[in-house]
């Protein structure tokens, strides 16, 4: 049988994939590493269809090297007769704990059928809450960005794991870039906050994203051209 690493989206239940929704409803089990993914899952699957795996906040690499070994021996098991689910926030391939759960099940039971469902991502989620457009042509780089971290170098930024918005805000600014926070975007649980000022998410949060892009950066977009020509004119 197949498990299906499932990209739950950012947060909103009604964000969640047409096949996303499916492959959930249809799943003998579905496990989730956290609370919120858990929450959103629940508005697709009953709870008694939700499995429960120990997932240690710690950073030892030899504690979570043996959670992860018990969690795919647990899906592995199930997957032998059943197909089974494992939901993650955002999409599995970004920034996603699946990743862990891929790798190990592929090192340890190489014979399970794995197949991913992609899911709408934090940072398109995040572009379209700022009303951010990435036109064709340009580029945009992802990065992390916890504890006041503040990476620079390409023009258009998305950071992920803002988890010290003030200090990472004063680098980012010193360094020649505009910044904008979104924290919570789309999500049911916690406040939604949108700004530019990084006072307002003093309080550390792991869903805390920000967009960065230096200051003067120009755009060559042919349809600029309509800018100010009125709807039936000339230009």
């Amino acid at each position: 049988m197949t498990v299906y690493g499932i990209g739950l989206g950012p947060g909103d239940a009604d964000l969640v994939t047409v096949k996303g929704k499916r492959l959930l409803e249809s799943a003998a089990v579905v496990y989730s590493p956290g609370r919120l993914s858990r929450t959103v899952a629940l508005n697709h699957v009953p709870e008694e269809r939700i499995g429960d795996l120990d997932f240690p906040m710690t950073r030892d690499p030899d504690e979570l090297r043996r959670a992860w070994k018990e969690a795919a021996a647990e899906v592995a098991t199930r997957a032998e007769s059943e197909d089974v689910a494992f939901v993650t926030l955002g999409d599995p391939n970004v920034y996603s704990t699946f990743g862990h759960l891929r790798r190990t099940l592929a090192a340890f039971h190489p014979e399970v059928d794995l197949e991913v469902v992609p899911g709408v991502s934090a940072m398109t989620a995040f572009t379209t809450a700022l009303g951010v457009e990435i036109e064709s042509g340009t580029g945009l780089a992802l990065r992390e960005a916890a504890n006041g971290s503040a990476p620079t170098g390409p023009a258009r930024m998305v950071l992920f794991k803002v988890t010290d918005a003030p200090a990472t805000h004063e680098k980012l600014t010193e360094a020649g870039y505009d910044v904008r926070f979104g924290r919570r975007l789309f999500m049911e649980q916690g406040e939604t906050v949108v700004t530019d000022d990084p006072d307002e998410l003093a309080e550390r949060d792991y869903y805390t994203l920000a967009y960065a892009e230096r200051e003067g950066v120009e755009r060559d977009v042919a349809t600029a051209a309509f800018d100010g020509v009125e709807s039936g004119g000339s230009a």
